[in-house]
């Protein structure tokens, strides 16, 4: 990952590479794979479209490969690719090559939050400037947004990744290391049919 130095605030975008059977496994159980995918497509929109009004450098974080012709433009977004056994050891890798070209504060969001918006990412950024962290919690018991002001591994070791205990988990290791943090606003990922805003829930419900 290659960035201007010194930028100042970084959004890191993890997300999937939209490939029918590969995203929204949960969702595809309700929907089929090719409406599931129809809907993650929203989402990645829907992420850009946020991203893009937030003053930032940002960086779209693929799954697999690295997609030079999808939606997200290269003019805005820098674009890499994850590495790394588990998916703390992805975010961290990503947050550690911000910090070693020179970003200031480092902000991850996810791909599956219909509810974030460019405000709460930039409430984010601020909060950066006081907190050495910052978490936006989802319902379901993970986060849909984690930020830093430094690098700090043991945030993102022995985390059970997908279960309702990661934001607890993640408060505890935080508190441990006598980081001070603050908490976002509650949002809902999408990740089953129960979760589709209405937006996206007409015609989604025929397989």
């Amino acid at each position: 990952m290659i960035g201007p130095v010194n930028s100042g605030n970084y959004l890191l975008v993890f997300a999937r590479n939209p490939e029918l059977g590969k995203v929204k496994t949960r969702l595809a159980k309700s929907i089929g794979e090719k409406k599931a995918l129809e809907i993650y497509h929203h989402l990645l929109r829907k992420t850009k479209d946020i991203a893009l009004k937030v003053s930032c450098f940002r960086v779209v974080c693929y799954s697999d490969f690295v997609d030079f012709n999808d939606l997200f433009d290269p003019t805005y977004f820098y674009k890499d690719e994850q590495y790394g056994e588990d998916l703390g050891q992805r975010m961290n890798n990503a947050i550690t090559s911000s910090f070693e070209e020179g970003a200031e504060r480092v902000v991850i969001i996810g791909s599956d939050c219909y509810d974030l918006t460019s405000t709460i990412i930039q409430s984010a950024f601020e909060a950066l400037k006081f907190k050495d962290a910052v978490l936006g919690p989802a319902k379901d018991g993970g986060y849909y947004l984690i930020g830093m002001n430094s690098s700090n591994p043991t945030i993102f070791e022995n985390k059970e990744w997908g279960s309702s205990n990661v934001l607890l988990d993640t408060l505890l290791s935080t508190k441990e290391l006598g980081l001070s943090y603050e908490l976002l606003e509650t949002l809902n990922d999408v990740d089953t049919i129960d979760d589709l805003p209405k937006e996206l829930k007409v015609g989604m419900t025929d397989q």
